[in-house]
């Protein structure tokens, strides 16, 4: 029970990495709260886990993220883990990627997190020892030339997490900021990355780039997010974890 007492709202939290995160967390012993513009799914997906709630949340309103910090301290009494996982992906290049699709990422992957960050902080600060976990992607640190937005909003995820981590630092010490760095992650979104692919064939031809011949599991993520979250990583902040299966170090 690595998180005992410690109370988490999750972006994204309706299926894949951030659901899977919500069950990890609550079998550590965590109250949780899952946030995602599907309600119905959220609500659905939050029955099923001990000690979970779940609200609707568009990451991209200041309004909508106000309201979900209310709401979240009622329901658990307060907030000391936010874990900003919410996210989309679309492949262009900068030849043919359009404006809109360049917009709509950086709404997605890299306002949300700002918008998060501000709008939790002084919940956070008033709730320490407290964690911000930024769910960014080695696309933050590997380029693509077919996933331009994706690699800029990633890369923006990566540095503002050093950012808020400095600044919480010297206004609240007790407020950390992490960023995890996964490789591709065995969710829906893997069909996004490799077009045209049944879904095995597109986790094999991944799990090809991957040294260790395998693409990562929710998992495996969400074991990064618990240790973050919890006490153990008390001594971390404005660090990245890289969960890329070696590629990153070709």
């Amino acid at each position: 029970m690595r998180l005992t007492g410690k109370k988490a709202l999750i972006t994204g939290g309706a299926r894949g990495i951030g659901l899977g995160c919500a069950r990890m967390m609550a079998a550590q012993g965590a109250a949780v709260v899952i946030a995602d513009i599907d309600e119905e799914t959220a609500r659905h997906e939050a029955k099923a886990i001990d000690g979970c709630h779940s609200i609707r949340l568009d990451v991209t309103s200041r309004a909508g993220w106000q309201a979900a910090i209310r709401e979240t301290e009622s329901l658990l009494g307060g907030l000391n883990v936010l874990v900003n996982n919410a996210g989309i992906i679309i492949p262009g290049s900068i030849d043919n990627l359009d404006e809109e699709s360049w917009d709509r990422t950086m709404e997605v992957d890299l306002k949300s997190v700002f918008l998060g960050c501000q709008v939790a902080m002084p919940v956070l600060a008033r709730c320490q020892p407290a964690s911000i976990i930024n769910i960014a992607s080695i696309a933050s640190i590997i380029a693509s030339p077919y996933f331009a937005a994706y690699n800029a909003a990633k890369a923006g995820v990566h540095l503002l997490t050093k950012s808020v981590a400095l600044n919480a630092a010297r206004k609240h010490p007790g407020v950390r900021c992490n960023s995890i760095h996964p490789a591709f992650v065995d969710t829906g979104m893997v069909e996004d990355v490799v077009r045209n692919a049944t879904p095995q064939e597109a986790r094999s031809k991944l799990a090809g780039q991957i040294p260790l011949s395998r693409i990562a599991t929710v998992e495996d993520v969400g074991w990064a997010v618990v240790y973050l979250a919890s006490d153990e990583s008390a001594f971390m902040t404005g660090a990245e974890i890289k969960l890329d299966g070696g590629i990153s170090a070709m």
